[in-house]
Formats: C-alpha cells, structure tokens, sequence
C-alpha cells in the first residue's frame, strides 16, 4: 500500500497537522500526536500516574462539532499552540507557562460556554502517555479506497479527514484493511507495525472537519451498507522506521485476495 498523506493531531479533537515525515518509534507513538487534551470539567486525569480515560471527559467532535470551525497548529520548537478562526489568529499560547495555560482556558471559555461543564484546561500527555482513543493502537491507517466505496454507497463525497487518521494509503481493494488484524505490515528502514483491532467509528466522523456542520451520519450508513461500523485500523510500532509520502508498507506473507496492488 502507498503512503498519500501523513496526518498528526497534537491536540485531542482539535483539527489536523499534515507532515512530509514521520519517525515511528518502537513501542511508541505517532510522533506529535495526541499530546495535549482539554478537559471540560474535571476528568480525574493525574499526569503523574497516567491512565486511559473516556474521551468523553475531553472537549471532542463528538459533542462538541464548534471545535472543527478552528484550525490549530502547533509549534514544536517554542511549545506555542496556535489557533485560527475565520483566517484570523484568535490565540497564540505557550503551552508550557502558566500564562500560556490561563489564555488556553480563557479562549475556550469564551468560544464555547454553553458546551463546557467546568473550567476548560490544558492537559499534556507525560512521555509514557498519550490522549488517543486506544489504549495500545497509537498509528491508526485510514484505506482511501474503502472511504471512496462508501462515497459511492451515498452519492456524496465524504472527506477522509473525517475519519481522524494517520496514515492515508492506497493500493489497497476496498475494506481489505478489515482482515489485516493481527498481521504485520513493513515499511522502509526496517519499520514493523503489528494491526491490533479495526476502528470502531463515533458520532465524530458525522461533521464535516472544515465547517464544523453535523451534516453526515456515518456510522449508520456504514452500519446500513456493510453491516459493521468500522473505517480503519489501529497498530502498534513493532520497530523503528520513518515514513515520506509515497513510501510504500507491505503486508507480510500477505495472500492475494486482500486485493493489494
């Protein structure tokens, strides 16, 4: 399968960054992904001792669809978060001050009070830890080909971005990641990802990622057309490799019904 596009989300529903690299590590994690959350409302989360919470105790598409109406972007070098609506900068924050972390919470209060149950607060993720919706899959691979069936099946695009992935690949037949569980996939560089589980897809992937409009219902056509509502795969990083667009992953010993090209 090729790689398109690569695709990290430093802030747990908050929108995209696209990347021209990845380093995956082993038994790590997509690299700047999932590494901030913001509460809405106390969520218990102690970074001391980290544990996996419902993404629900986290501002989210799910319910909170006003979310994809800012498109953010973070900085690695200066730890600034930086947020846009409307094409205007609305908040730049250090995420690493205090100042940084009031401005966050200020921002957030006042974009959407009606939707909060608590103070709106920045958490980040301590090393070991990240806010992603598995507790073991940290890539997750969306099939291009399976999203264009589905288009097919409704007769109206649907964006890939709904779907909230890392990788976007092609080369594969429609829903062929669906019997990938447990196999292994290699990549340049020595690279091993191990597919653990399908994606069960929420009420997120119902709004559309550039207006914020809950105009889809996704996981009742996937239910209606396939019988199931999954988009995509989770995996874990075997070994280490770095991925480009257009680099290749291979299944390994993989038989040919998968339809692989």
């Amino acid at each position: 399968m090729r790689i398109e596009t690569l695709y990290r989300y430093p802030v747990k529903g908050l929108s995209p960054e696209r990347l021209k690299r990845a380093a995956l590590p082993a038994g790590g994690f997509f690299p700047g992904d999932r590494l901030f959350a913001i509460e809405n409302g106390p969520s218990g989360f102690d970074a001391a001792e980290p544990v996996h919470q419902p993404k629900i105790k986290y501002l989210m598409l799910m319910r909170n669809e006003s979310l994809a109406r800012l498109k953010t972007r973070y900085d690695d070098a200066s730890g600034h978060l930086v947020i846009h609506e409307g094409g205007q900068e609305v908040l730049r924050a250090a995420t690493a001050s205090d100042e940084g972390h009031a401005a966050i919470t200020s921002f957030f209060s006042g974009f959407m009070p009606e939707e909060l149950r608590g103070v709106p607060k920045l958490l980040t993720a301590p090393p070991t830890y990240r806010f992603t919706d598995s507790r073991s899959g940290f890539v997750s691979i969306i099939n291009l080909a399976s999203v264009a069936d589905l288009e097919g099946r409704l007769g109206q695009p649907v964006d890939p971005l709904r779907f909230r992935g890392n990788l976007m690949v092609s080369g594969l037949a429609p829903w062929a990641e669906n019997d990938l569980v447990d196999r292994e996939l290699t990549g340049p560089g020595g690279l091993r990802l191990q597919v653990i589980k399908r994606i069960e897809r929420c009420a997120a992937t119902n709004v559309d990622p550039d207006t914020g409009a809950r105009d889809m219902q996704i996981p009742k056509a996937l239910m209606k057309n396939y019988g199931h509502v999954d988009c995509g795969i989770y995996c874990r990083i075997l070994a280490d490799g770095a991925l480009v667009e257009g680099d290749s992953l291979a299944v390994a010993d993989a038989p040919v019904e998968l339809g692989i090209a």
